[in-house]
């Protein structure tokens, strides 16, 4: 089946999921729609595949024992829908590897770089909605104690569900590189993306410490630095570690 032909089925099971479970709302899907072409038609499917696996894993998890967040007030809004600033804000520097990616006539980095991104995301998206239930919350710049649900807040459990979101998307990823041929040694890819994503909900909380509870930068400029110093992450550990 053509390329192009397997990537637009892709987009439209994407946008079909997603409406039907209710993960984003109207102009998520839109947005959704923009970046789920952008990352497949100047990427590849297989890197679709990847970043439907986060929406599915995120948007479950956002749902999760959501009445009890609602009592809490650490609940994402929309009744757990997501919108556009959300979809944009973690999968905005993925799309921008894709059309470098396409820029550059097919890194070979750009594949690791973009599951990099992603791992970042789901790393702090599951260290948010798992372990904004855990009392044991303590600010991550001078583990004072806070609020569960507090910007830079760390636990136990979100620090556990951190690594499992990397670890998630690792094995995503690292089984649809050996399908599609990437060049990088699997174990190296592997260990790589599961380390990247929990280092990048670590930037994330670092963030939301110093600069988003001061109003320097909101929840969704957040997102988008640590996805982006996720990719850089990548490129520094293939640099040093490899090349």
């Amino acid at each position: 089946m053509d390329e192009e032909l397997i990537s637009l089925l892709l987009v439209s099971v994407l946008l079909l999921v997603s409406r039907v479970y209710d993960f984003l709302d109207i102009g998520g899907l839109i947005a959704a729609l923009a970046i789920g072409l952008i990352i497949s038609l100047f990427g590849h499917w297989t890197w679709l595949i990847v970043l439907m696996s986060f929406l599915i894993i995120s948007s479950i998890v956002t749902k999760w024992k959501y009445e009890e967040k609602s009592l809490l007030s650490v609940e994402e809004s929309n009744d757990g829908s997501r919108g556009w600033k959300n979809v944009a804000a973690n999968g905005g520097v993925a799309s921008i590897v894709a059309i470098v990616n396409y820029i550059l006539g097919g890194h070979e980095l750009a594949y690791f770089a973009f599951c990099a991104c992603v791992s970042v995301a789901s790393s702090d998206t599951l260290a948010s909605e798992i372990g904004s239930l855990d009392s044991r919350t303590r600010i991550i710049t001078t583990l004072a104690a806070v609020p569960a649900g507090t910007n830079g807040g760390m636990s136990p459990t979100g620090t556990i569900a951190a690594f499992y979101g990397g670890l998630i998307i690792a094995i995503i990823s690292t089984l649809l590189g050996a399908l599609n041929g990437d060049s990088l040694p699997p174990l190296f890819f592997f260990l790589s993306i599961t380390m990247i994503g929990w280092l990048g909900c670590q930037i994330d909380s670092l963030l939301g410490a110093l600069l988003e509870n001061k109003g320097y930068l909101g929840k969704h400029g957040v997102n988008f630095i640590s996805t982006l110093c996720g990719s850089f992450l990548s490129l520094y550990f293939a640099y040093i570690l490899i090349y």
